[in-house]
């Protein structure tokens, strides 16, 4: 319940909220806060603020207070991986990711949460790689007081299945790297895919177990990649041949390799020719020229999910398609943008 006071009647009493101040510089935050006793020198500040009255919460006991409702609610919304504020302001908690890994979001539950009543939760999009501490989500009770039993309905909703925001850290795997082209195999080229791959690994936490370059051979493309198998390697990646061009016989080596699954193609440029495949449990990635060309490309998408643990299928290579076409800015912003995350 809320009592409204004169404001020079409120005079030695504390703030019952926070107190929004924005400033012509830009500036937006809290120039009250909560629990702060009102001096007679604070009236002329909080009238400049518009306030000519403050209020006196009485709390039901059926009621809770914006910055509890909003612990309560971060509560569930945090899954593995997520840590949140512990001082809520204002009725809002962001949320956090507590390790560098891969941001995954429960779309569907995030939605039946924002209707359950006067809350709201919103995110950064799924699958995109964040660093830690980096914000994921930010959560707020919209009203100032509201009932106990709304928010922890809330909280239940959010946390039913383990939480709404999770980060998968990245695993340390080791990627065996097979280069295709007769033209690099002879020394006819200088290859420029092995750098791009080893600081794209190396940036996810894994490290590289060998580079063999081989022809455009698919008997040669087999043994690399039994080659790099038979050395412990949990990752391959292989470049170029995947074309529409006879040469290009780069996924005939990796199903000789035995590939127990293959997908040829994603929904997404650049990168369209794209291969997604697996060997045991050992992931299979080959990556189209494009990728010496563009700074971002399919490959950039869906490595972080194979470096957090997760597997990518021909049915996320299709949902790639929306969100899956690359703006080509001047100054590539990726993973803050939109490519891959439809």
């Amino acid at each position: 319940m809320l009592k409204k006071m004169p404001l020079e009647s409120a005079i030695g009493t504390q703030l019952a909220h926070d107190i929004t101040e924005i400033s012509e510089r830009g500036f937006k935050g809290p120039a009250f806060r909560k629990g702060q006793t009102i001096r007679a020198e604070d009236v002329c500040r909080l009238q400049r603020l518009g306030k000519n009255q403050l209020y006196e919460i009485r709390l039901e006991e059926d009621e809770i207070h914006e910055n509890d409702a909003a612990r309560m609610l971060a509560e569930g919304l945090a899954g593995t991986g997520v840590i949140y504020d512990e001082s809520p302001s204002e009725g809002k908690i962001n949320l956090y990711a507590a390790v560098d890994g891969l941001l995954t979001v429960d779309a569907a539950t995030l939605a039946r949460f924002n209707r359950s009543g006067p809350v709201m939760c919103a995110t950064l999009h799924t699958n995109t790689p964040v660093k830690k501490h980096e914000p994921v989500g930010a959560t707020r009770a919209i009203p100032l007081v509201m009932k106990r039993r709304v928010a922890s309905d809330a909280r239940d909703i959010a946390g039913a299945n383990g939480g709404v925001l999770s980060v998968s850290a990245y695993k340390p795997l080791q990627a065996g790297l097979v280069i295709t082209g007769t033209e690099i195999s002879q020394g006819l080229i200088e290859d420029r895919f092995e750098p791009i791959f080893t600081r794209k690994v190396r940036a996810l936490g894994g490290v590289i177990g060998g580079c063999l370059l081989v022809p455009d051979d698919a008997d040669a493309i087999c043994q690399a990649i039994r080659s790099h198998l038979k050395n412990g390697c949990d990752l391959l990646l292989l470049s170029a041949g995947m074309s529409v061009d006879p040469d290009d016989v780069t996924r005939r080596g990796v199903a000789m390799a035995g590939a127990d699954t293959m997908h040829y193609g994603a929904a997404a440029i650049p990168g369209a020719m794209f291969l997604s495949a697996a060997i045991g449990d050992v992931p299979v990635l080959g990556v189209p020229a494009c990728a010496l060309h563009f700074g971002t490309t399919v490959f950039d998408v869906v490595l972080p999910r194979i470096m957090a643990g997760f597997r990518v299928s021909g049915e996320d290579l299709a949902m790639l398609g929306h969100g899956g076409l690359c703006r080509a800015c001047r100054q590539c912003t990726y993973p803050s943008c939109s490519f891959g995350k439809g």
